[in-house]
């Protein structure tokens, strides 16, 4: 039975999500569906059910556009089940190289987190644009922005209390993630300079939803989640500008905002069977301008182009391009 008769149309959402932020966004971009998207008439508007079970695990800012995926199609096509966990990007590459997961989420490339002999059995499957907004308890008043310069002085510790950036005399806690986060070698990356954070003096969290617990109900805290975590809880989090750009769908797509990452899914060799009807379908319209809209996330044809890094080493080639999807 076709999928896409059996699925409901999803509306599309306004793209702005950070009212506490202030400002507006640009216009939003014209949606568009990512390399090896499919075509009208195939997965998600045509068919392609294919029976069977898979785990995709890894990334928690993609988990919850996964999961929603996977419950629309699996809704579409009877005896399909496929589980989606938990447990941060350098998990979902790790389990999917073993095979303990036949799709590995992540918010980074695979040549960060494995070794190039590793990451070259992997194939990646660029699905969505995702932005991560910098967060803090709703006690910390009177900052509504940070620089980069600033955000890295508290995150190293050379700035531990919000009375030096314009808040109140409240000491600093920092909510950070584990090695294997994603989430944290993104933002270590593109705010931090790649410097390393104050971890002696930090609680550290494993996922967005937990990360967002401890933010609000720990006064001074500060933390990073995704957009969609914070949509989520904006009556318990504030949010912070990044270099006085308001952190929405819109400046992430046309590139202002520049806390952001391509979301992908990994499989080991090509994927086939259920592993490539999931792909796909996260590449199609109705996920592509449906449910990656409304869960604040943007097409992955949006904003600036991203390549995996260049491996610096005496004996470590530079990484091959990621395969198509």
């Amino acid at each position: 039975m076709e999928i896409g008769k059996r699925i409901a149309a999803v509306a599309v959402a306004g793209a702005l999500f950070v009212g506490a932020c202030g400002g507006s966004g640009s216009s939003a971009p014209p949606s568009v569906a990512g390399p090896g998207s499919v075509a009208p008439g195939s997965v998600g508007a045509g068919g392609n059910c294919v029976a069977g079970s898979i785990i995709a695990g890894g990334s928690t800012a993609l988990q919850p556009l996964v999961d929603a995926a996977q419950k629309a199609y699996t809704t579409g096509c009877t005896g399909t089940t496929i589980s989606v966990q938990p447990g941060g990007s350098g998990t979902g590459l790790t389990q999917v190289l073993s095979g303990g997961f036949q799709i590995g989420n992540s918010d980074i490339f695979a040549e960060e987190k494995l070794q190039p002999a590793d990451a070259s059995q992997l194939v990646d499957h660029q699905v969505v644009r995702q932005g991560w907004v910098m967060v803090t308890h709703k006690g910390v008043t009177g900052v509504t922005t940070l620089t980069s310069d600033q955000a890295t002085q508290i995150w190293t510790g050379a700035v531990t209390n919000w009375k030096d950036v314009g808040g109140p005399d409240l000491p600093i806690v920092l909510i950070i993630r584990p090695a294997s986060s994603g989430t944290r070698a993104t933002f270590k990356r593109i705010v931090l300079g790649g410097k390393n954070e104050a971890a002696g003096t930090a609680l550290t969290e494993d996922s967005n939803g937990a990360v967002q617990t401890a933010v609000s109900t720990t006064p001074g805290a500060t933390s990073v989640v995704g957009f969609t975590f914070y949509q989520s809880n904006t009556a318990t989090l504030n949010a912070l500008q990044l270099d006085g750009v308001t952190a929405s769908v819109d400046n992430m797509g046309n590139g202002t905002y520049k806390l952001q990452a391509i979301g992908h899914m990994y499989t080991k060799g090509a994927a086939d069977g259920l592993s490539k009807a999931l792909t796909d379908y996260m590449l199609s319209p109705t996920v592509q301008n449906g449910l990656v809209k409304t869960m604040f996330y943007a097409p992955i044809g949006t904003g600036p182009a991203a390549t995996p890094p260049v491996v610096v080493g005496p004996s470590s080639p530079a990484p091959a391009s990621p395969s198509p999807s």
